[in-house]
C-alpha cells in the first residue's frame, strides 16, 4: 500500500507540473453498474479503521461527500472538519463559515468554527449550502498491484436525509470528478506526481462486470486477450466553462454543430446549442454519468426520433411503449438484424467543431431493449428551458472511452470498443489469465 503525503501548500506547483508533465503510473479505479437503477458506482475505503464506502460517479460534482445525517452513521479517529479560513477552506472555495446550528451535540457534518460549501444530488438536482468541509483517511483504486492511500483526502459531510434520496441501496454519496473545483478527485489525486489532471473513463454496459476510470495521462489499453490501444482514434473537442449563479460549474460542456441521422442533418433550432450567459447558462450541451439516458429537449427530440424512425428498415413496426416506461418511441424488435456495435439501426453522429469530427452512437448506445419483443430509441424527451439543451447520459457513453485533458481544456471521445470486439470491462489483462 502507497501513502501519499503532500504539503497542502504545494497545490499550486503540482498544478502548474500537470500541464506539461507526463503520467508516469495510471492509477485504476473500478465502476461497476447497479442493475435496478443503471447507476455507476465506485468503491473508496474511507475512515479509521477503513470502512468500505460506495459512491455514485458524479462526473460535474464538486468534491467527494458522503451522507453524515445518523450520528452513528461516521465514526473516524481521523476525522477532521476544515477550520475557517484554512487552506482546506481556500481550496474549497467556501461560500461560509461558522458554528454547527441543526444538531444539539457537535458531529461530522455540524462542527464549529468549520466551514461549508454547496452539497448537490444530481438526481434529484437538489442542493444544500452547508456541506461540511472535512478531511480524512482515504484509499482509491489501485496501480498494478497498489493501493493508493491518502491520509489527509479533503471531502464533504452532508447532514441531510434527503440527499441519499434516489441512490442505489448501500450508496451513501457522490465521487466528484468536476474540472474547475480543487477538490474534486482528480484534482487532489494529481497532488501525487505520478499522475496528471487528465483521466480517462471507460463504463461497462454490463452489470456483470467491471469499467474503469483511468487517473493518468495514458495509454489506456484494454486486453482481448492481446492488448489494445484504445486511444487511437480519439476526437478532441473543447471542454466549456460554464458559469451558472455565483460559481463557475464543474459540469463538462462541449460545443457541437449539428447531429446527423444516418448521414443526414436533421434541423435544430442552432441558437439552442450555446451557452446562454444571459439566462443563467441554459442551453448548450453536457456529459452526465448520473443521468441513465441521454436527455434531449423538446424540440431536439422530435428531430431526431422523426429521422431516425424514417431511416429504419422498412418492415419494422412501431408499437406503444411499455407502461410507465421513460421512453417515447419504441418499435418491434422481430426484424432488426444484430451486428457487432449492437443492433443494427440507423446511426447517431453528434458532430462537434466541423462536419469531419464527430461522436458516433451505434445501436448498442442509441436504443434499449425493453421487453423480449420491443426495442426503443434511448433518448428522454424533455422540456430543458432552463437546463442544458442536451444531456449525454450513461448509456451513450458506455463501452466508449472518453479523455478528460483538464490542463489543456479538452474532450476526447472514443469510437465504441465494440468495433474491436473489445469491453471496458477488459481493461486488466489480469482478468483474462
Amino acid at each position: 500500500m502507497v501513502t501519499v503525503k503532500l504539503s497542502l501548500s504545494m497545490l499550486l506547483l503540482f498544478l502548474l507540473l500537470n500541464i506539461f508533465q507526463c503520467s508516469a503510473e495510471i492509477l485504476y479505479i473500478p465502476v461497476t453498474k447497479e442493475a435496478s437503477t443503471l447507476q455507476h458506482i465506485i468503491e473508496v475505503g474511507q475512515r479509521t479503521p477503513l470502512v468500505p464506502i460506495k459512491l455514485l460517479v458524479h462526473l460535474g460534482g464538486r468534491s467527494l461527500w458522503v451522507d453524515c445525517t445518523n450520528s452513528s452513521s461516521y465514526k473516524s479517529s481521523t476525522y477532521k472538519s476544515a477550520v475557517c479560513n484554512s487552506t482546506q477552506c481556500f481550496m474549497s472555495k467556501s461560500h461560509g463559515c461558522g458554528n454547527c446550528k441543526f444538531r444539539s451535540q457537535l458531529q461530522p457534518g455540524c462542527n464549529n468554527n468549520t466551514c461549508y460549501i454547496w452539497g448537490e444530488n444530481p438526481l434529484i438536482n437538489t442542493y444544500i449550502d452547508h456541506a461540511e468541509v472535512a478531511e480524512d483517511v482515504l484509499t482509491i483504486g489501485s496501480t498494478p498491484g497498489v493501493r493508493v492511500t491518502w491520509p489527509r483526502f479533503i471531502f464533504t459531510c452532508l447532514i441531510d436525509p434527503d440527499m441519499v434520496r434516489l441512490l442505489a441501496n448501500g450508496v451513501t454519496g457522490t465521487a466528484g470528478f468536476g474540472h474547475e473545483s480543487l477538490i474534486s478527485i482528480p484534482n487532489q489525486l494529481a497532488l501525487d506526481p505520478r499522475f496528471t489532471r487528465t483521466f480517462g473513463m471507460c463504463l461497462s454496459s454490463s452489470t456483470r462486470s467491471r469499467g474503469v476510470i483511468f487517473i493518468g495521462s495514458g495509454p489506456y489499453n484494454v486486453y482481448k486477450p492481446k492488448k489494445v490501444d484504445i486511444p487511437k482514434d480519439i476526437v478532441y473537442t473543447k471542454l466549456i466553462t460554464n458559469k451558472r449563479g455565483f460559481l463557475l460549474s464543474d459540469e463538462y460542456y462541449f460545443q457541437i454543430s449539428s447531429i446527423r441521422v444516418a448521414g443526414q442533418d436533421v434541423p435544430l433550432n442552432k441558437t439552442l446549442l450555446s451557452i446562454n450567459n444571459k439566462e443563467h447558462g441554459t442551453g448548450g450541451t453536457k456529459i452526465s454519468t448520473a443521468m441513465p439516458f441521454t436527455i434531449l429537449h423538446t424540440t431536439y427530440y422530435d428531430v431526431v426520433k422523426t429521422a431516425f424512425i424514417k431511416a429504419l428498415p422498412k418492415n419494422v413496426t412501431l408499437v406503444e411503449p411499455p407502461p410507465m416506461s421513460q421512453f417515447g418511441d419504441c418499435f418491434s424488435s422481430e426484424n432488426i438484424k444484430n451486428s457487432n456495435v449492437g443492433p443494427d439501426v440507423p446511426v447517431i453522429d453528434i458532430v462537434l467543431y466541423k462536419p469531419s469530427a464527430f461522436w458516433r452512437i451505434y445501436g448498442a448506445n442509441s436504443v434499449v431493449q425493453v421487453t423480449k419483443d420491443v426495442m426503443c430509441l434511448a433518448f428522454v424527451r424533455q422540456d430543458q428551458r432552463w437546463n442544458p439543451t442536451i444531456v449525454i447520459g450513461a448509456h451513450q457513453l458506455e463501452e466508449n472511452l472518453l479523455v478528460f485533458d483538464l490542463p489543456r481544456k479538452k474532450i476526447g471521445f472514443g469510437s465504441s470498443l465494440k468495433l474491436q470486439q473489445a469491453s471496458c470491462s477488459m481493461y486488466d489483462n489480469t482478468i483474462m489469465s
